[in-house]
């Protein structure tokens, strides 16, 4: 019986990675919990001794030797210590080996539960150690389940300790996207918490990180730091803008990341069913990079403000819709994007305050020469 227990532990490891010394320890505390329910008494003298290398396993009691016996679980006259132990003396403390077999059944389940909740943790704990490394990353999953009350997805990940689920709440899910079971999806690992029921871990599909780690994965430019994305503005399923920087004045950062025939940012865009995509060239000049911001959109001029945090952006009249975007949202992610308040102004309205600019001055010049003469 002690070499299949030795056999199934060295299987648990194999099979599962939990390691032989940490099922040892929790074993250990079972059969100490099973003699305790047995016998609360004797609960203080319980050891256990495990001994791997001949394969095995004691359980017993420590008893003392004493004049008076106080605790009949745990003491003994002289007369009986020495029916075990001939040479046994006062004071002594005598070693007394229990049968596991004469265990009641209720010290047995108590025993088997600590087991298995030993196993319990240690899969929950390999589960967040595997996990929690890829936080911030892209994972590929199956939808096993989509909640019709509140369109909370339940994904199936892959991976080393067998695969483990992940939630995506409502409001991480694009609007509008169709998600059945069975599908296979790409998320992005938001979070691993670890309460007491065991890891959780959050993904989403409307983070920007999700954008940043699919041109990662397209971008080999981006995936070996020669081109970086700088900044990241997203509506999920509507638009999203990223600012790009080649660290390499012989690579285009822009046609890194569009690639041959427009591919890669292809792959990005099919990914994302569709969501559009503007790759923006980032530069430390405000008013520059709000201008490239704003598109599609084509911008006359661009500048900065007093505040330092602030750009105005003159665009043709016929391009105001196309800066402001439906609902503002072009304008709002350009200046997500840039970090700047952007003030989009038509063309024909700054002539307009031009004109009248000159012909104020014109007339205060003009009122001036009048009361000269």
């Amino acid at each position: 019986m002690d070499s299949e227990f030795f056999l199934a532990l060295e299987m648990l490891e194999e099979e599962k990675g939990i390691p032989k010394e940490y099922m040892l320890e929790r074993i250990r505390n079972a059969l100490v919990a099973a003699v305790k329910k047995d016998d609360p008494a004797a609960a203080e003298g319980v050891v256990v001794h495990i001994d791997e290398k001949h394969r095995k396993v004691r359980i017993c009691l420590e008893k003392n030797v004493v004049e008076e016996i106080d605790n009949p679980a745990l003491d003994l006259t002289v007369a009986e210590a020495r029916e075990i132990q001939p040479d046994a003396k006062l004071g002594d403390r005598i070693s007394v080996d229990l049968d596991i077999k004469k265990f009641g059944r209720i010290a047995a389940q108590a025993g088997k539960q600590v087991i298995i909740q030993g196993i319990r943790e240690a899969e929950r704990g390999k589960v967040y150690e595997e996990y929690n490394s890829k936080e911030h990353e892209v994972l590929t999953g199956v939808v096993s389940r989509v909640e019709p009350r509140n369109g909370a997805v339940h994904i199936k990940l892959s991976g080393g300790t067998g695969g483990t689920e992940a939630m995506m709440l409502p409001e991480e899910r694009v609007p509008g996207e169709v998600i059945r079971e069975g599908d296979h999806i790409r998320v992005y690992v938001v979070e691993v918490r670890r309460p007491a029921k065991g890891p959780q871990i959050m993904v989403s599909r409307t983070h920007p990180g999700l954008v940043k780690r699919l041109f990662e994965l397209e971008v080999p430019e981006i995936h070996d730091g020669v081109v970086e994305i700088r900044s990241i503005a997203r509506d999920a399923g509507i638009r999203t803008k990223i600012a790009v920087y080649s660290k390499d004045p012989a690579v285009d950062a822009i046609g890194a990341c569009i690639g041959p025939k427009g591919g890669r940012v292809g792959a990005v865009v099919e990914e994302l069913k569709g969501e559009k995509i503007d790759i923006i060239p980032w530069s430390d000049q405000p008013d520059k990079f709000a201008a490239a911001a704003l598109a599609p959109a084509e911008v006359y001029s661009s500048t900065l403000l007093e505040d330092g945090r602030s750009c105005r952006c003159v665009v043709p009249d016929n391009q105001l819709s196309l800066a402001i975007g439906k609902e503002g949202k072009n304008a709002r992610l350009a200046a997500k994007l840039t970090g700047c308040k952007i003030d989009i102004k038509p063309a024909s309205e700054v002539m307009q305050k031009s004109a009248i600019r000159i012909d104020a001055s014109k007339l205060d010049l003009e009122e001036n020469r009048a009361s000269e003469e």
